[in-house]
């Protein structure tokens, strides 16, 4: 019998584990272990998502927690070895771009373990973003590429990956929201929060740059309370937000319409999304849900790893501005399109990735 072992640590990645575990318990010659290191470890960032995604109790609990980008990344490899170790896998599967990701491809690799990368070549060209560093170190470590669109196949042959290890399998997200959205429409998340399809945004943030510096995360909030006139604005604090917006001294925000909110379960936001007149966020994962559905969406970055989602969907990158965000977001404020025609963002990347993992 064959071991996956597949290495999951914060939100986006129990998303795209998720429809691939589905698929991996169908095949009786797959042992699929999971492994959660605990990097997004409390009950409204881990276990919700859990229970939305029905995503078994894994086999191993890391704990690792919070910490500094080396803290944690180191902590994630020390508890991990010993379990690569014993387990032996013939595969160890990662996902998106976490410092989970890395740490495990790091241990995995060293090792002699097969590492394949879910969502693999994905570029920012930003380098002071984390997660770029992560995607194009795991990418080097991995021998099973697994991508979203062909722009990433492209940035892998870019830079030197041989063709044999690129596969393009589509975006697993996809998977997940397609799974998710009948129930996501029938628990009718805008009408048990009072508010009218079509007729409010949703705002997503949570990255360093938008959240840690006090001048920009004020010119945000002074931004959503502005657009809140325009109709209500639903903010679930992602707790890192929550924590930095104490700090400032912005924890009192809440004019007119804007509505701060705890974090919400998967099929919850899921629900707002798909209902929403706009959303706003930093969020890679936000970008690829709106571009399939259609919902107005602008990111409150200079760059994006998933520029399909501009190109062929609804997104549009907007500066971390006042100035910049609340034009930008009255002119988007309910102008949907058509939902995405994105290459082979189908529902069917689990098992694209399933053929090739089980031939």
């Amino acid at each position: 019998m064959k071991t996956v072992l597949s290495v999951m640590g914060a939100r986006p990645n129990f998303m795209k584990l998720a429809p691939l575990d589905r698929v991996l318990r169908d095949h009786r010659d797959i042992r699929h272990v999971i492994v959660h290191t605990g990097q997004h470890y409390d009950v409204a960032m881990s276990q919700s998502f859990f229970q939305d995604l029905a995503i078994p109790q894994p086999q191993y609990d890391l704990g690792v927690g919070s910490g500094s980008h080396a803290q944690q990344t180191g902590e994630i490899m020390q508890r991990f070895e010993p379990i690569a170790m014993a387990e032996r896998p013939d595969l160890v599967l990662v996902y998106g771009d976490v410092n989970s990701t890395v740490a495990a491809a790091l241990v995995a690799a060293k090792l002699g373990f097969p590492v394949g990368h879910v969502e693999a070549g994905l570029r920012s060209g930003d380098w002071t973003m984390p997660e770029e560093i992560n995607r194009v170190v795991t990418d080097r470590l991995s021998s099973l590429l697994f991508t979203p669109s062909r722009d990433a196949d492209e940035n892998l042959q870019a830079e030197g990956i041989p063709s044999g290890r690129i596969h393009l399998v589509g975006n697993i997200m996809i998977d997940s929201l397609l799974h998710a959205l009948p129930h996501a429409r029938r628990l009718d998340a805008p009408g048990r929060h009072g508010v009218r399809p079509r007729h409010y945004a949703v705002v997503t943030l949570h990255r360093p740059s938008n959240v840690d510096d006090p001048a920009t995360l004020a010119e945000l909030v002074a931004a959503l309370e502005e657009l809140s006139a325009k109709g209500p604005v639903l903010f679930p604090l992602h707790p890192r937000t929550r924590r930095r917006m104490e700090e400032f001294g912005l924890g009192a925000a809440g004019a007119n319409g804007l509505r701060l909110m705890e974090p919400l379960g998967y099929i919850e936001m899921l629900s707002l999304v798909a209902g929403a007149a706009l959303v706003i966020t930093d969020s890679g994962g936000v970008q690829e849900e709106t571009s399939y559905l259609g919902v107005p969406c602008l990111t409150a970055r200079s760059s994006t790893e998933r520029p399909v989602t501009v190109r062929y969907g609804t997104n549009r990158l907007v500066p971390s501005r006042r100035a910049a965000l609340v034009p930008a977001a009255l002119e988007a404020w309910g102008r949907h399109g058509p939902p995405g025609k994105i290459e082979l963002w189908d529902g069917g990347a689990a098992r694209r990735i399933a053929q090739i993992v089980c031939p």
